[in-house]
């Protein structure tokens, strides 16, 4: 019989690869199945801070303006991004998602909601109330 870590491990891992193909899901929903950690990162981080300028994203990511440039140019492309002109300055832009840029940014909480359904379809309320108990005394 395995140890209670490896049963943990196992049970972990199988959670994991869940939550890992509804995420593929959700970027082969979006015709982005090939996009790549660091561009999902970027986009998250455009999520977060809502409109930003070319400027901040490229202090927040420590990368340079023309790599943030072509870094946008390519979202673009890939309708995940717009520029949005600043109306009181005509020089900045702002970088704003897209709906497709958005559900790629939240993709992984989308994934985690996903897996929670399924634990909900899967599991009685007495089982989900003792495993929502077990989870809030990790700590």
């Amino acid at each position: 019989m395995m140890d209670r870590e490896e049963q943990l491990f196992g049970e972990f891992e199988k959670l994991f690869k869940i939550k890992k193909e509804c995420s593929s899901l959700i970027f082969s929903e979006c015709g982005l199945s090939d996009m790549t950690v660091r561009q999902i990162a970027y986009l998250k981080v455009i999520d977060e801070q809502g409109e930003v300028t070319f400027s901040r994203l490229a202090e927040i990511t420590k990368n340079s303006k023309p790599t943030i440039t072509e870094m946008i140019n390519r979202f673009v492309r890939m309708d995940c991004v717009y520029r949005e002109p600043c109306p009181d300055d005509g020089r900045i832009q702002y970088i704003c998602l897209t709906g497709k840029g958005k559900k790629i940014a939240q993709a992984e909480q989308a994934a985690m909601r996903r897996v929670i359904e399924q634990m909900i379809d899967s599991l009685d309320e007495d089982e989900l109330d003792l495993l929502i108990g077990i989870l809030q005394k990790v700590r």
